[in-house]
């Protein structure tokens, strides 16, 4: 296996600012399709009850198949990125998602079609770690918020795609057919990556602290416990909203998916305007706490609005999509940030993994709460894990961005 070059900071100073700008745009679609694959499955849930006769906690136990597949491969992905380089990494894993979405094409039975979507879902984790330190190495700390807040955006932007095509391609054409969608992504992002991506330079470990960031200190492990209780939300809505529209509100699987992806724009929007305030104020935590108070808000008032059926239930659930995904790139730069380039891969891997993990349960155990209490309660109980993270953000021990 070929190591990626990596540039000197003599020749990282010959790079300009529109190589940079290009690494992060294809380090963004390389995420896109990542997130095309690994939240895809989500939006075959009203098909797979529809027409596989599957209950609502067995249709979000296979959605959860590409997430679990991402939890299980995140540390290996790190630890690889952190010793053979960013490009060669993201290369082998969209390459692999792409061939594993095949297989999911052509998979005689669900069974066989779980398993594929868990190989994607695990391949297409690569991107999640590789992409991030692409931005964080080639781009300065003053610049860092909004570079990571245009980059983290394609998670939303790629949910948004696999909302308006998947779920009315599996309607139209059925689920396999609508694995294309993905497949073509990851094979397409693999390509550019191979055309652009550079692996970003890193000093010499006689310059840099390379001690494990976790010991003596609680604050990558408290940045790790925020984002586990804020995902639980950010998945409930992105894998529910669908179909309570579909269910509860009598929308078309094409208006609802419509309405799905225009909210996804709303969010990738938002993570570059929060990106851009951290620069600004000089903190990714202080957001952090504002995007908190604001997710509790918005979805407790929206199963209020849910319940009672008043019509702004539907812009409160655009709205918690915007703030439920807000958060993520502030996590994200500032665990890379505090880390520091020797261990970065390791500990965004840990990141990932620990929300992967909570995503993966959300689809069965949010199904079958929903199934006993119904949608607005549950939206209403979601605004207890926001609520929860309020306390644990570490403004207190954030060091001043240089």
């Amino acid at each position: 296996m070929m190591i990626s070059h990596r540039p000197t900071a003599a020749e990282a100073k010959g790079i300009g600012s529109g190589r940079r700008w290009a690494m992060l745009a294809i380090s963004t679609l390389a995420q896109s399709g990542a997130a095309v694959m690994a939240h895809g499955a989500a939006f075959l849930i009203p098909t797979l009850v529809a027409r596989e006769g599957l209950t609502l906690t067995q249709a979000g136990l296979i959605a959860a198949a590409p997430t679990i597949g991402v939890m299980l491969a995140l540390v290996a992905w790190g630890a690889l990125t952190d010793a053979v380089g960013e490009r060669l990494v993201l290369q082998i894993g969209l390459s692999v998602a792409a061939a594993a979405g095949l297989a999911a094409v052509l998979s005689s039975n669900l069974v066989l079609f779980a398993l594929a979507l868990g190989v994607g879902g695990a391949a297409s984790a690569s991107s999640n770690v590789a992409s991030g330190r692409v931005v964080v190495g080639w781009f300065p700390a003053h610049r860092r918020g909004l570079a990571m807040g245009i980059r983290q955006m394609a998670q939303p932007v790629g949910v948004g795609i696999a909302a308006i095509t998947i779920s009315v391609t599996a309607e139209r054409h059925g689920i396999h057919a609508a694995l294309w969608i993905p497949t073509i992504a990851c094979a397409v992002t693999a390509l550019a990556v191979s055309l652009v991506i550079q692996d970003p330079p890193r000093p010499t470990r006689t310059v840099t602290r390379a001690d494990n960031p976790y010991r003596g200190n609680r604050y990558l492990a408290r940045i790790h416990a925020v984002s586990v209780l804020l995902v639980v939300p950010q998945f409930l809505v992105w894998t529910f909203a669908l179909v309570w529209l579909v269910q509860d509100r009598d929308w078309s699987a094409a208006a609802a998916g419509t309405l799905v992806a225009v909210a996804q724009v709303f969010g990738a929007v938002g993570r570059i305007l929060v990106g851009q305030l951290s620069d600004v104020v000089r903190s990714r935590m202080r957001p952090l706490r504002w995007v908190g108070i604001a997710a509790a808000v918005v979805l407790l008032a929206m199963g209020l609005a849910a319940g009672e059926g008043w019509w702004v239930a539907v812009p409160l659930m655009v709205l918690a999509t915007v703030l439920t995904v807000a958060d993520n790139g502030l996590a994200f730069t500032a665990v890379a940030e505090r880390a520091g380039p020797f261990w970065s891969g390791r500990a965004l891997a840990i990141q990932n993994t620990a929300q992967f993990l909570t995503s993966s349960l959300v689809p069965p155990l949010g199904g079958a709460v929903i199934v006993a209490l119904g949608f607005p309660r549950t939206f209403a109980l979601a605004a207890l894990f926001p609520a929860l993270a309020l306390a644990l953000v570490p403004v207190r021990d954030e060091h001043e961005l240089s």
